[in-house]
């Protein structure tokens, strides 16, 4: 019962810190004056995958065993594959239930329907789509070399994991450049909630309100953790299963939290982009890491998970370039997470 009680506080905590986090981190992104896309993109998927990438720089630096320093290779895996599936379903799901919301209200203020078809496409503006389909091909690219070195080895394989670092400070470089020249609609900030009476609140509190709320993200996230751990054997689930079902959830959910909260503000970019940017991190920095300190073979569970990963993106694009995106259709990128996990009761057995 405690690690129940536990979990619901832990994951309250998380829903919390990020509406402080989001609200600090757009101040933020203006202190800064960087473009609002980039405030998703890097400022809010740097500070929440922050702390993943370093829970793997521990893992495969300082495990005794093999199979210790394999737990950050698997966290590098599982983070893209549940924000590729998971997290934009959420997203997708939190979008239909702002719009049926919406309707609800239309109809019982005029007494008429509010016209407005199910499918219809509230994702954005096509400059929006654009941004979101651009990442995703920065991004599987990236993550198709990931998977293929785990199914090789040679000498200089470990040199190789620069590389990646050296393309997130690529993309890095292209999205702040990017945004400032594509982002010509300003959108008025909320007060900070740390100094709500100044229309424009302190530098050192904006600084203050993100770092600390990025601390009890990290801390809340990494026990939330550690209670999936506990409970999942009491629920009859093995440890592999937990470690590959149900842990990368768990990490990824201040970055699906964050969705939720700016869709609900009616900042579907920021949401969106918040994703595409934490893929990008979770697909190079973390595997940087893992292919320099570790052997970096796949077994099948963790090319299973590539795959998945790989299919919910090539879905995602070919929706996006066929312009038939929806709230709808991205609701279906959580369904691969469930084929996911169908086609791990095989491989484990």
């Amino acid at each position: 019962m405690i690690h129940f009680v536990l979990l619901i506080v832990c994951a309250a905590a998380i829903y919390l810190s990020c509406e402080w986090f989001v609200n600090a981190v757009e101040w933020l992104g203006e202190r800064l004056d960087i473009g609002r896309s980039a405030v998703g993109t890097i400022l809010a998927a740097f500070g929440t995958a922050l702390p993943e990438s370093v829970v793997t720089l521990v893992a495969v630096t300082t495990g005794a065993t093999e199979q210790a320093k394999n737990i950050g290779v698997g966290a590098a895996m599982g983070g893209p594959l549940a924000l590729a599936t998971v997290a934009y379903g959420v997203t997708g799901a939190m979008l239909l239930l702002q719009r049926r919301g919406r309707n609800r209200a239309t109809h019982a203020t005029t007494g008429l329907p509010s016209g407005v078809p199910e499918d219809a496409d509230a994702l954005g503006s096509a400059k929006d789509m654009k941004r979101l389909a651009r990442d995703q091909k920065w991004f599987l690219p990236i993550f198709v070399v990931k998977v293929a070195l785990g199914l090789v080895a040679f000498a200089f394989k470990p040199v190789l994991g620069v590389l990646f670092f050296a393309a997130y400070a690529v993309y890095f470089w292209r999205e702040i450049r990017s945004s400032r020249a594509e982002d010509d609609d300003e959108e008025e900030l909320e007060p900070l909630k740390l100094q709500p009476r100044k229309a424009s609140p302190a530098t050192w509190a904006v600084v203050a309100q993100t770092l600390a709320t990025l601390v009890v993200i990290f801390f809340a996230a990494d026990l939330f953790v550690r209670q999936l751990d506990a409970i999942g054997p009491m629920l009859g689930l093995s440890t592999t299963v937990t470690a590959l079902l149900l842990s990368p959830i768990a990490t990824e959910l201040p970055e699906i939290m964050n969705a939720v909260i700016w869709v609900r503000q009616g900042k579907t970019r920021l949401a969106l982009a918040n994703i595409s940017g934490a893929m990008m991190i979770q697909a190079t920095v973390p595997s940087g890491i893992g292919i320099l300190f570790t052997t970096w073979h796949f077994d099948a569970p963790l090319l299973w998970a590539g795959l998945i990963t790989m299919a919910a993106i090539g879905y995602l694009l070919l929706t996006l370039r066929a312009h038939r995106l929806t709230p709808a259709r991205l609701t279906v990128a959580a369904g691969f997470y469930a084929v996911f996990a169908v086609g791990l009761v095989p491989i484990l057995r």
